[in-house]
């Protein structure tokens, strides 16, 4: 029994963390992702307010730390100086704040998998502490965690920070050898991520997904989220149909996690995804990769990448519109109609 409980413990302990940095990544990247290409676009018309909108979402990027430490410790339903003293070290941990010549200079996102180390020992930190400090917690406890906890993040962080590029240039590197497959394969890897509790954009960010391979995981997402909402919208309705593409199919973790055999629709269609970004070169970058069609952020980066004209918009527009669509309703009829592989019922939401 007790062990039980320990390995319950031990898997909602890591998916509170997973899903913090998954939040803190969205709450700190999508600002600049929605809003950097329409500024960059407006910079001629209204310079001063386009510069300061830019200004503020890339300066809120570099808070990502700080804000998947302060999700992850509510998730553990810390009390505030816990939650700021969490928040702190990941932030230190993080790589995003450098010191040089006395100065401290802020820029970039930083590692975001030392960002989940340094926030798991500084959770770990304020476990162990507990109320051994008594009535000087609120005086000693920041303390403790940023210097000791953030200070170990930021000691192991260019040892981390090498493991993640090296991971990165082996998925690039893979990418520009066999594009074709290696678009299969990150269509369902980000695919089956964003309908688990794990973090697509997190792990996108994590290692620097770019190019071609970046339009695979958006693809891939995009696929899997409208065949999603189209199987169910006889049992959904129309609201909670456009959430799955509009918002994001996570909605639908629950069922996936209850019935195994959906994820094979969702392999099945981010795959078919995934090869057609390879095959248009659809691209994207590492804030980017993991949205999927949310917020448009994907076909922004795309088009971003593309030569600018009508050409390039009909062809996002078939890529994120028309054919996940139409991939969409064939699903249904193949595996609902057809073969009876799966029913509308199974990816029903209570909302």
């Amino acid at each position: 029994m007790t062990e039980s409980k320990e390995t319950n413990g031990l898997k909602q302990g890591t998916l509170n963390i997973l899903n913090g940095i998954g939040l803190g990544v969205i709450a700190a990247l999508v600002p600049a992702a929605i809003l950097g290409q329409l500024m960059k676009a407006l910079l001629g018309v209204a310079p001063a307010f386009a510069q300061t909108v830019i200004n503020i979402t890339t300066f809120t990027q570099s808070l990502l730390a700080a804000m998947a430490g302060f999700c992850a410790a509510y998730l553990f339903q810390m009390n505030m100086i816990q939650m700021c003293s969490v928040a702190a070290a990941a932030m230190i941990g993080s790589g995003a704040v450098t010191f040089k010549n006395g100065l401290i200079m802020v820029a970039g996102t930083g590692d975001v998998i030392n960002i989940g180390l340094t926030i798991t020992l500084a959770i770990l930190l304020i476990k162990l502490i507990g109320n051994k400090l008594g009535s000087y917690t609120t005086i000693l406890l920041p303390i403790i965690v940023l210097v000791v906890g953030g200070g170990i993040g930021l000691l192991i962080l260019p040892y981390v920070k090498t493991v993640t590029t090296f991971i990165g240039m082996i998925v690039m590197a893979f990418t520009k050898l066999q594009p074709l497959l290696m678009g299969v394969l990150i269509g369902m890897s980000f695919a089956a991520m964003i309908v688990s509790p794990i973090s697509s954009v997190g792990i996108a960010v994590a290692i620097g997904l770019t190019g071609v391979a970046s339009g695979a995981a958006n693809l891939g997402i995009t696929g899997a989220a409208y065949t999603l909402g189209i199987m169910s919208y006889s049992v959904n309705g129309m609201g909670t149909t456009l959430a799955h593409f509009i918002g994001t199919p996570k909605i639908q973790m629950t069922n996936m996690l209850e019935k195994p055999k959906l994820f094979v629709l969702v392999l099945l269609s981010s795959a078919l995804s995934g090869l057609l970004a390879a095959i248009f070169n659809l691209q994207g970058t590492p804030n980017s990769a993991g949205f999927g069609f949310s917020g448009l952020i994907g076909p922004l980066a795309a088009y971003a990448k593309m030569t600018p004209g009508w050409g390039s918009i009909i062809l996002l527009t078939v890529l994120y519109v028309v054919y996940p669509v139409a991939l969409g309703f064939f699903m249904r009829w193949l595996f609902i109609d057809r073969l009876s592989f799966a029913q509308a019922e199974d990816l029903r939401l209570e909302v």
